[in-house]
């Protein structure tokens, strides 16, 4: 009697699968269409005899599926309905006027506070020189006697001995001394201290007349108008209802104070609480503080009280702006103080030249100026134009009023403040400082048309002409990001070579990389056509410049990122892939046995970016020599690896789809030249599980490209692999177990192995029976039953192999059920290895079940059977293995788990 299996039609299955075609007529429902809601109201009359009535409204408004689920009810609609609808009304009202108001006086975002300054004044000015400090030392005494004593004779007590000078200390020194007061401060206000704490704020204010380390002065008073801004931080809630007469008094103390700049700085810190003496008591009280700078002496003291005043005024009455421009405008008029002979004595004492002590001017004179700039008129910045020129273009001045002023008001005038630049003298502030700073607004808006080139061509003329590499690449950066902004390649070329001139001698680059890696930043966020950026002849020589491997790097990664980011199309240009390629290659020798896997991959995916932009359009060997070199190329890169495997196993796909299969001799030589280079790159990869899908991956497309052979070579490869599976795998930096990814993979591995036709000289089914015995001989956890799901897989894939028709092929590639055409031997074998993969599982849940298989059995096979009955029933009657019984004994193992106990429990 012949043996055969079950014929199956998939055609007619699938068919069977499908969803029933429904017509959908017009006007019918659709879940897209606006749904109408129908309301039923039921109105319910109180008088006496009178009947209930439903009356029924049709909306056609979409229902709110929110407001459904809250029956109408909104939870903040509530809330603000239990508040009394007068207050909240009154509250609503006050509430706008105020933020209306604060509105118009307030400053907006767009203008710069003084935190953002404070870092950088603190960096920029500092000393190696000894500081000393003077401290107020507190005698202890009763508290009877501190009751007695009068606030104003506590302020006097100042005598001989309550003094003490700190002598030779650090910077750091200093400034931890400044800490302490500050802390000392806010201690003395918590606990009620308030004249204390007024007494350290005038020490501190002393500190500001002292300019013995002129040079540390702009840090100086940062850190001691930090203490002035702790001082005034008070709230309202603090004013208790004799507000008045409290500020009175404090005024009065502070009146007292017999030296100018304590008594000035203090009264300017509680400026804003002349609001509870009267409502102009601060307008009439900024223009009394601006004269009393007059009395300062020192010009760089009194330009720094200025400059507080401005901040103050800024917060309390940024609408007082006539008050702030007075203060500026007498600054002016004592500005010839600064080449005095009182101040030339002092920085000669010091050893202090006249450009480094003017720079201690720029932030109070800036932040002066930006004040008073803040929001103003164009005609404002050409009045100040105007007195600089009457003083003869102080180069101090432009300085500031070109960092104050809005861009596009600069940059309509560029060639005004050239003119002025140029008449400037040299001696006082360097020039090219000045053009930087024309540079920085030019950057942000755009000069007139007709003038940028002379614009260029003038400022250049300065900059080239700078002797001093850090003074020339400061100014450079910033002018290179005008000069890509409007012009060329040609003109970028011009400036990068000058930059290389300058910066290659005595190896000065060294000490710019910061500079350096701006000036390519802004290349490259204006160059997106990286044709043109490559062919820019300087540019590869400048970056030779970043001789530091870790700044190359960082170089190396931004031009990656932007040729990712912008880079549209794929490119075969060699000027583009020469240089990208040297890029790349500098990226993947930075990486050695310390660099972190996160650095490691952020490099790959850069690389792998690049590859996959690269194309030669229908030149596939060409495109597979450029593989060949990546692959020489980033070979530590395990990531870069696999992505060229799946580039090269794409690129054979690609053949096969312009052959459309029918692969001539060449095409066919060049396949097997594609799935060798694959062959020989998967065993250099560390990841076990990346090797076997890659096998898996190339394996399928030799086969699709009628590489029998290889494909064979491949599957095998896949076969000894399986058995080096570590119990524990690596994922994502935690330790997890294998056999789920494993057993992933081989699902996958059957489905393949269906359409792989058999070997002449190997014997049938000889994949299948070299995986059977590999997966026989692995060690697998004890009770798992993955082992089992794998031999359940096992028999779906020999179930299939017994069709007439195998349910899926590859083209033109004979399948085994072409080969044998249901040849009876070959069925035989099948049925062999079905016997055998049947007696492990059975084998396996006679382990679970330990002494009684049979309660195993029972779960899957009808009752009254023996134990050979049971086992035969598990098989049809031409010996093809029932797959539905033989899946309920599987599931059994899961129930015998839980159970684990005697026949009784199992039953």
């Amino acid at each position: 009697m012949a043996l055969h299996a079950r014929i199956r039609n998939y055609t007619t299955e699938f068919e069977s699968c499908r969803l029933e075609a429904v017509s959908l007529e017009f006007g019918d429902y659709h879940p897209l269409k606006p749904i109408t809601v129908t309301e039923s109201k039921t109105k319910k009359m109180s008088r006496k005899g009178s009947t209930s009535s439903t009356s029924s409204s049709s909306s056609s408004s979409v229902m709110d599926p929110l407001s459904s689920v809250l029956d109408g009810t909104d939870p903040l609609s509530l809330f603000a309905a239990t508040a009394d609808p007068v207050t909240a009304a009154a509250n609503m009202d006050s509430t706008r006027k105020k933020r209306d108001k604060e509105d118009h006086l307030a400053v907006g975002s767009d203008f710069e506070p003084w935190s953002s300054k404070r870092g950088e004044i603190l960096a920029r000015y500092t000393t190696t020189e000894k500081l000393s400090i003077v401290s107020k030392v507190t005698t202890p005494g009763s508290a009877v006697s501190e009751k007695v004593r009068t606030r104003l004779e506590e302020l006097d007590d100042l005598e001989e001995g309550s003094q003490k000078e700190l002598l030779n200390l650090t910077q750091q020194d200093y400034i931890n001394r400044i800490e302490e007061l500050n802390q000392s401060l806010k201690d003395a206000w918590s606990s009620d201290q308030k004249v204390k704490a007024l007494k350290i704020v005038i020490q501190c204010s002393k500190l500001l007349s002292d300019t013995t380390v002129i040079q540390f002065y702009p840090s100086k008073f940062v850190l001691i108008t930090d203490i002035l801004d702790t001082f005034d931080n008070f709230t309202p809630e603090s004013i208790n209802d004799t507000a008045k007469e409290t500020c009175l008094n404090w005024f009065f103390k502070i009146a007292s104070i017999r030296e100018l700049i304590p008594r000035f700085y203090v009264e300017a810190a509680i400026l804003k609480c002349n609001k509870f003496l009267s409502k102009t008591g601060i307008s009439e009280c900024l223009p009394r503080l601006t004269s009393m700078i007059r009395g300062i002496g020192d010009p760089l003291v009194a330009v720094c009280a200025r400059a507080y005043l401005c901040r103050v005024g800024m917060e309390v009455a940024p609408h007082l702006k006539e008050s702030l421009n007075k203060n500026f405008f007498d600054f002016l008029l004592t500005f010839k103080q600064i080449h005095g002979d009182t101040v030339q004595n002092q920085l000669v004492v010091q050893c202090v030249e006249i450009p480094l002590y003017l720079t201690l001017y720029s932030p109070a004179i800036d932040w002066i100026l930006q004040c008073i700039a803040y929001r103003a008129p164009e005609g404002l910045l050409t009045e100040m134009m105007e007195r600089c020129k009457k003083l003869g273009n102080n180069a101090l001045l432009l300085n500031s009023v070109m960092s104050a002023f809005r861009a596009e008001f600069i940059a309509a005038r560029s060639m005004d403040f050239i003119a002025m630049i140029k008449e400037c003298d040299e001696s006082g502030f360097p020039k090219h400082l000045l053009f930087r700073s024309l540079g920085l607004n030019l950057a942000l808006a755009d000069p007139p048309e007709s003038d940028r080139l002379q614009i260029l061509n003038e400022a250049w003329k300065v900059i080239t002409k700078l002797k001093n590499p850090q003074d020339y690449i400061n100014c450079a950066e910033v002018w290179v990001e005008y000069t890509c902004r409007h012009f060329t390649k040609r003109e970028v070329n011009t400036v990068l070579a000058d930059v290389i001139k300058h910066m290659t001698p005595d190896r000065a680059f060294e000490e710019a990389y910061p500079q350096l890696q701006s000036i390519i930043q802004k290349v490259i966020t204006y160059f997106h056509d990286f044709s043109i950026l490559f062919s820019v002849e300087k540019f590869l020589p400048f970056l030779d410049m970043f001789q530091k491997e870790c700044v190359r790097v960082e170089v190396c990664k931004c031009i990656m990122e932007a040729f990712i980011k912008h880079q549209q199309e794929s490119t075969k240009d060699p000027v583009i892939l020469n240089a990208l390629l040297h890029v790349c290659k500098t990226m993947h020798d930075s990486v050695n046995a310390l660099t972190l896997e996160d650095e490691k991959r952020m490099l790959a995916a850069l690389i792998n970016g690049f590859i996959k932009m690269v194309s030669f359009g229908r030149d596939f060997e060409q495109q597979l020599s450029f593989y060949v070199e990546a692959r020489s190329m980033f070979c530590n890169l395990e990531p870069v690896l696999v992505q060229l495997i799946h580039s090269v196993n794409q690129l054979a796909m690609e053949t096969r789809k312009v052959m459309k299969g029918n692969h001539s001799r060449k095409t066919a030589a060049f396949v097997r030249a594609c799935v060798a280079f694959c062959f020989i790159t998967i065993p250099s990869l560390s990841s076990i599980f990346a090797r076997l899908n890659l096998y898996l991956h190339s394996g399928q497309v030799a086969l699709a490209n009628q590489c029998l052979s290889q494909a064979d070579a491949f599957f095998k490869a896949a076969v000894s692999l399986v058995p080096e599976v570590p119990k524990m795998i690596n994922i994502d930096g935690k330790m997890r177990p294998s056999e789920t990814f494993l057993l992933e993979f081989l699902c996958n591995f059957f489905s393949t192995l269906l359409i792989v036709p058999d070997h002449p000289e190997q014997g049938v089914l000889f994949l299948v029976r070299g995986l059977l015995n590999v997966i026989q001989d692995y060690t697998w956890e004890e009770n798992c039953d993955d082992k089992i799901r794998i031999y359940t897989n096992v028999l779906h894939l020999l179930s299939a192999m017994t069709q007439e028709t195998y349910i899926y092929h590859v083209d033109k590639v004979d399948s085994n059920d072409t080969l044998y055409g249901g040849d009876s031997k070959f069925l035989a074998e099948i049925n062999k290895v079905c016997e055998t993969v049947i007696t492990q599982i059975l084998d396996h849940l006679k382990t679970l079940g330990k002494d009684e298989p049979d309660c195993l059995l029972s779960l899957a096979c009808p009752p009254g059977k023996g134990a050979s009955d049971k086992i035969r029933l598990l098989f049809h009657s031409n010996g093809t293995p029932s797959l539905g019984l033989l899946k309920q004994a599987v599931l059994a193992t899961a129930t015998l788990q839980m159970c684990r106990g005697s026949e009784e429990d199992c039953a």
